[in-house]
């Protein structure tokens, strides 16, 4: 049996909010990500780390791309909440905590895992479940 070709890592994540201008203040203004592109109703990426994360108009991406589209995407969305993790060293995990509830943030969450490393949980402005975790709870 062959092996799959080897992949480096993940490039990009997804996430979907009908509030784009929402998002934007939140995913800049909160969480400090650096916006990157942005259409208006459509979607808006921001730099996270290495990585991208995409918050798309689920109404917007539904439709498929034109028989000639430069950019033939195929059509992509979610209904209800997702979930993403942002990766932070664990001395700073206290601070993340000060800094949400400063922000008016409300805190879902927060406790260490039973394998080592800690998490907070909360809601970004589209309801996604948003964690914030010391990377130990995957080693």
């Amino acid at each position: 049996m062959r092996q799959p070709p080897p992949l480096s890592g993940t490039l990009e994540s997804a996430l979907y909010a009908e509030d784009l201008e929402a998002a934007a203040r939140f995913w800049t203004g909160v969480i400090g990500l650096t916006e990157i592109a942005r259409r208006p109703g459509r979607h808006v990426f921001f730099r996270c780390g290495e990585q991208v994360l995409l918050v798309f108009c689920a109404k917007a991406t539904r439709i498929p791309p034109a028989p000639d589209a430069n950019l033939p995407v195929p059509p992509h969305g979610a209904t209800g909440p997702g979930h993403f993790c942002l990766s932070a060293a664990p001395e700073t995990m206290d601070a993340w905590r000060i800094h949400l509830e400063a922000k008016g943030i409300a805190i879902e969450a927060d406790f260490i895992w039973p394998q080592g490393g800690r998490s907070i949980y909360f809601r970004d402005p589209a309801g996604n479940s948003i964690e914030i975790a010391d990377p130990a709870i995957w080693r």
